[in-house]
């Protein structure tokens, strides 16, 4: 049993027979992952808490160490008992009120918790050789407690879970991640370790967040207004709810009346969406409230993470999210700033997913590290593209428990950490990358030139493989077709398993760093062209705010340009740039069409030329066409743009009433019924339309997609080409 119930003060006949005329007594408790088994963290102070009568009167003992309290008027009790060295013998844990606990088998030593998803709820019956593994898997000094799935709109004082002795029996339905760690920390240093597992396979990060941490990031301002505008108590619920009750009397009044007088009443308000309490347990602090709140407080070492799948579409603002996991356990703790490890998710195909949003995720990933006391584990070497859950997880669990030897149990001579990169020095037409960490110098797994390099310059469309060299610290980059190279990145791919590797076989994660070129110089696109208009797009509103406006300093031009830069995890990172003959003298009429500019084209265009990162889009001189209006507009063909449908929103649809509308920005590739770019009711800000070439969905043109807030970045430049320039 987990407790052993040494004395009660009535038969339990007699129990039920007073409880059914007098107040019955609460027994004294404990929360419900105390237990036979349990671990408690060595060389911290010892605080015990449960529940119990108001008044009733506590004794504990745990060895040598005895503490005493009251219960307070709430019924709950809690004493701290003295820290304790780790010790191999047994100890039992006595909790004395008007009846007795005992909790057996209790040791001192390393707590851990385990937390995160699939990858972290994986098994050791799973992982590599697991046959072997179990079998082996003979270390009772290893405990393990595995927190059922939970999830709940409230924080929960109390989790029922029970703590195993490791042993071939039970060790098949470890964390795996956990287990191998555990097993090298208790190897080394000889102590018990204690393995709390609360993870739940596909979950997010935000579930398992605090309020308090996603309060402190403002960037998660947005999420921290959501949850306290659910929880009960807060001024901003209140409120709300105050004026929903205000409306509902109101409206109650008029439906009396309305019923008396026999008229129709308009419905009733509706509940408000903001009021209502989350129900998926993929919502903010749901894993929190219902899976870790309740371990607050329980003394650990420190926390291990794999989680990140769920999430890699986010590029940084993942990094601003672990800070709010991180810097909020760590505030309700209040161990200070205690060891957070983690593990780099592996590489992976994800779908046709563009390549580069799982590694901008890396970056995110490893920018972690910025925050004190962590560390993070590159697992690149052993992936498994077609499996999101690498077998592997002995060198991950190894790999952690390096940098808890060396950052937390005095093995400083260890290298614990994958190389990373340091500094970056440009030699001609060579790029030198240092790289520090590296454990006596890089080398490289299968003893060939380190693989997965890219490099870019002026002059260069995009990254080029670049041959790699050895030199130490450093490797020395060079590619044929870039004779000045600015920028590198590493393992920039989804599926990039590159060789490079420290001396100690560690292996090196994604990173990038340098000046990547602009756009228009990769095609030597840009010499002859002036730019006008510059505008970030995450800024579009109902009135445009150019943050470059330079139209007043150019009074002639022949030839006009448009250069769109999009980023998102939905499309990857793409460019355009596409140059016409001007179709207006006037400057003021080439940015976007707003109802003030009285600007509306609906033609073609002369001599187009368009580049374009997207395959799709020809890079060539191409037959062309425009329609910028601030109109709304229809389908119809009206003006007999040839290939264009009288059915869909694409290459040639119709101008229409009012003239103050939904607005089209859209540049055409007609023979190729191609849009080209286009930015559509961009008075809706996040909700305007906008795109490079044909929208995947039901309209050619991104009309009514309203899908700009799924990039992350995104900017537009007008250039122009001057005859004359203003005195």
């Amino acid at each position: 049993m987990k407790r052993t119930l040494a004395r009660t003060l009535f038969p339990v006949t007699l129990a039920v027979s007073l409880c059914t005329h007098t107040l019955c007594h609460a027994a004294v408790r404990l929360p419900g992952f105390f237990g036979d088994h349990m671990v408690l963290q060595q060389e911290s102070e010892i605080p015990l808490w449960g529940w119990c009568d108001p008044g009733e009167d506590i004794s504990v003992t745990l060895g040598k160490a005895e503490a005493t309290t009251t219960g307070d008027s709430t019924g709950t009790w809690r004493v701290t008992l003295p820290a304790m060295r780790a010790s191999t013998e047994p100890f039992t844990l006595r909790v004395e009120g008007t009846n007795t606990l005992e909790i057996n088998d209790v040791l001192i030593g390393e707590v851990w918790l385990c937390s995160g998803q699939s990858n972290m709820e994986w098994t050791v019956d799973r992982s590599t050789n697991h046959d072997a593994e179990i079998t082996a898997a003979d270390y009772p000094l290893i405990r393990h407690m595995k927190v059922a799935r939970r999830s709940s709109t409230t924080p929960l004082d109390d989790i029922e879970a029970d703590w195993t002795v490791c042993s071939p029996q039970v060790a098949g339905s470890y964390t795996a991640a956990g287990y191998f760690m555990a097993r090298t920390l208790h190897k080394e240093l000889g102590v018990p370790v204690g393995l709390i597992n609360s993870s739940w396979g596909g979950t997010r990060v935000e579930p398992w967040t605090p309020p308090v941490g996603f309060e402190n990031v403002p960037k998660l301002q947005s999420i921290y207004q959501s949850v306290i505008g659910r929880t009960p108590g807060t001024e901003q619920y209140q409120t709300t709810l105050q004026q929903f009750i205000n409306s509902n009397k109101a409206w109650n009044q008029q439906a009396e009346i309305s019923l008396t007088e026999k008229q129709a009443v308009k419905p009733s308000p509706n509940y408000p969406q903001e009021l209502k309490a989350f129900t998926s347990h993929q919502d903010p602090t749901m894993l929190y409230n219902g899976m870790i709140h309740a371990l607050v407080g329980f003394p650990i070492r420190g926390a291990i993470w794999y989680q990140g799948e769920s999430n890699h579409a986010e590029g940084m603002l993942y990094f601003e999210k672990k800070k709010a996991l991180i810097e909020g356990w760590r505030s309700l703790w209040g161990q200070g700033d205690f060891p957070f490890y983690y593990v780099q998710i592996a590489p992976f195909q994800y779908g046709n997913e563009d390549g580069t949003v799982l590694a901008r995720f890396w970056e995110a990933q490893a920018a972690v590290q910025q925050l004190p006391n962590t560390g993070m584990v590159v697992i690149n070497d052993i992936a498994t593209l077609d499996n999101i859950h690498p077998p592997n997880k002995q060198d991950v669990g190894k790999r952690l428990a390096m940098l808890a030897l060396k950052n937390n149990y005095g093995r400083i001579d260890l290298v614990a950490d994958s190389p990373e990169f340091d500094s970056l020095q440009l030699d001609s037409d060579k790029l030198i990358v240092t790289f520090k960490n590296t454990g006596g110098g890089l080398s490289t797994r299968d003893g060939k030139a380190p693989t997965h390099f890219e490099i870019i310059g002026p002059g260069a469309h995009d990254f080029l493989p670049a041959q790699a060299e050895i030199d130490g610290d450093t490797v020395v980059l060079s590619a044929e077709g870039v004779d000045a190279p600015t920028a590198f990145r590493f393992a920039w791919d989804k599926s990039a398993e590159p060789n490079l590797t420290g001396g100690t076989g560690l292996p090196v994660g994604a990173c990038r760093a340098g000046e990547v070129p602009d756009y228009l110089s990769r095609y030597s696109l840009g010499q002859d062209y002036e730019l006008v208009y510059e505008l970030d797009l995450n800024t579009l509103n109902n009135t445009i705010h150019y943050s470059i406006d330079q139209s007043d300093d150019i009074s002639d031009f022949d030839r006009v340009g448009y250069l769109v830069e999009l980023e998102s995890s939905a499309y990857g990172n793409q460019a355009l740039f596409v140059s016409m003959d001007a179709f207006t003298d006037d400057i003021k009429k080439i940015a976007i069409p707003q109802f003030s500019a009285d600007a509306s084209f609906q033609q073609s265009v002369e001599n187009v030329e368009s580049y374009s990162t997207v395959p799709s889009l020809i890079h060539k001189s191409i037959e062309g066409n425009i329609e910028f209006w601030s109109n709304n507009y229809a389908p119809n063909n009206t003006s007999k743009v040839p290939g264009a449908s009288d059915s869909l929103y694409d290459i040639g649809d119709s101008i229409a009433e009012p003239i103050n509308g939904y607005g089209s920005m859209q540049v055409h590739n007609t023979k190729d019924k191609q849009t080209l770019f286009a930015l559509n009711h961009w008075r809706m800000g996040q909700a305007a339309d906008l795109g490079i070439g044909n929208s995947p969905g039901a309209t050619r043109d991104w009309t009514f997609t309203k899908n700009a807030g799924a990039y992350s970045s995104k900017r537009l430049r007008i250039y122009v080409r001057p005859t004359t320039r203003a005195q």
